[in-house]
């Protein structure tokens, strides 16, 4: 499995280890909990895939939570907490 730095270079082909274990195409399953995405792979994400979020959904706050999953929050002051955690706001508005 490519994981990690081994990661190609931008101008080399993908194989397949390495197009299944990065996002977006690592995605096992993306739900939407409380109005936010929470995109589930195969592996942990990392700070690379958070960057990729970034560009994907300008504007909006990206944060990898203590299970590896990636969240994807509205737009906000101060860092995202995780949509699971009980005492998030948007749990008690819907």
């Amino acid at each position: 499995m490519t994981v990690g730095t081994d990661l190609p270079k931008p101008d080399a082909l993908f194989d397949l280890d390495v197009w299944l274990h990065r996002w977006p195409a690592s995605v096992y399953a993306t739900e939407l909990h409380y109005g936010v995405l929470v995109f589930t792979g195969c592996d942990q994400f990392d700070e690379r895939d958070v960057e990729i979020a970034r560009r994907t959904y300008p504007g909006r706050r990206i944060l990898i939570d203590d299970t590896g999953k990636l969240q994807v929050h509205p737009a906000g002051e101060g860092p995202p907490i995780s949509i699971f955690d009980p005492a998030h706001p948007l749990r008690s508005v819907l």
